[in-house]
């Protein structure tokens, strides 16, 4: 049995939380949070222990959560690495590429598996899209075109809607490409964010471009995909887990289980630390979706 602990159960790791507490093979035995009495409130509500610090939890768990602010991140995690504890890091990995060096390094020396939460790659309908891609069915992939917009979330303070939202689609496109862009180009913004709020990326991958755009301004939450072959092209929603391809004869519309993304991602990291897994997005792989981020806001 993995014994399991969330750092910080804000929007994320209240979720986090919920998930591992019926994960059949892990016991959630704690959760901190600065806010001890959402702590307690998220701990007795799934049958945990309910600490005011995550440092509480050295000692007493196998494997973490980390759901804080980016800017702590390495802190944390560093810690629970240098105590052997595994540790998954919701996206993104870090701030900085000198952090999230420093994380990879650090799991790699004490041997410990170190995830990265970039939940899109759960996403059934992305996974289907990878298949229907890798399968041929669109021909060569030419495009990929993303849109991910909403309100305003008051909630991040520590990073640009770059780093916090784009990160997804660039993780995405990294995966069904399968290769890392040659070049980055953006056009971004500040209007209510103290950083960027709005932007356009475009992400050139020698034979597949990709574009990217998000903002805080749209009053209703968008999450689309676009993957445009020679032979066909496809239309994904990632909320509704839905997906569609058309080619010039016929139109499909591929079977998909639906299933929480952040449970199937859980699951697998629980799988991971039991069996000795690589994770599918490790630490290495957040590490380079952060650096194309980092790009986009300081093009060359």
């Amino acid at each position: 049995m993995i014994r399991v602990g969330v750092a910080g159960v804000g929007v994320m790791g209240k979720n986090h939380a919920r998930v591992y507490s019926k994960i059949e093979n892990c016991q959630l035995v704690g959760v901190a949070d600065i806010d001890f009495d959402k702590a307690k409130e998220i701990a007795q509500l799934y049958g945990a222990q309910a600490y005011r610090n995550y440092e509480e939890l050295l000692g007493k768990v196998d494997a973490v959560s980390i759901a804080l602010p980016t800017s702590l991140h390495k802190e944390a995690a560093l810690k629970f690495i240098e105590r052997g504890v595994h540790c998954l890091v919701e996206k993104p990995i870090a701030p900085s590429l000198e952090d999230a060096k420093e994380m990879v390094e650090a799991a790699e020396k004490h041997r410990v598996k170190l995830m990265v939460g970039h939940i899109e790659r759960f996403n059934p309908a992305v996974r289907k899209l990878k298949e229907i891609v890798d399968s041929g069915k669109l021909g060569k992939l030419l495009l990929l075109s993303a849109r991910r917009v909403g309100p305003f979330a008051p909630r991040v303070v520590d990073v640009g809607i770059i780093v916090d939202l784009a990160t997804h689609d660039i993780d995405v496109a990294r995966y069904l490409t399968g290769k890392e862009p040659v070049k980055v180009y953006s056009k971004y913004g500040s209007i209510k964010h103290p950083k960027e709020d709005h932007a356009i990326l475009l992400l050139d991958f020698g034979d597949v471009a990709a574009s990217i755009e998000v903002n805080w301004f749209t009053p209703h939450k968008v999450r689309t995909l676009v993957a445009t072959g020679t032979e066909a092209i496809a239309y994904l929603n990632y909320i509704e887990q839905e997906l569609e391809v058309y080619n010039a004869e016929w139109r499909m519309i591929p079977k998909i289980e639906k299933c929480e993304p952040l449970e199937i991602e859980l699951r697998h990291f629980i799988e991971c630390v039991e069996k000795d897994l690589r994770p599918l997005v490790d630490g290495y792989e957040g590490l380079k979706t952060l650096e194309v981020a980092l790009k986009s806001l300081s093009p060359v």
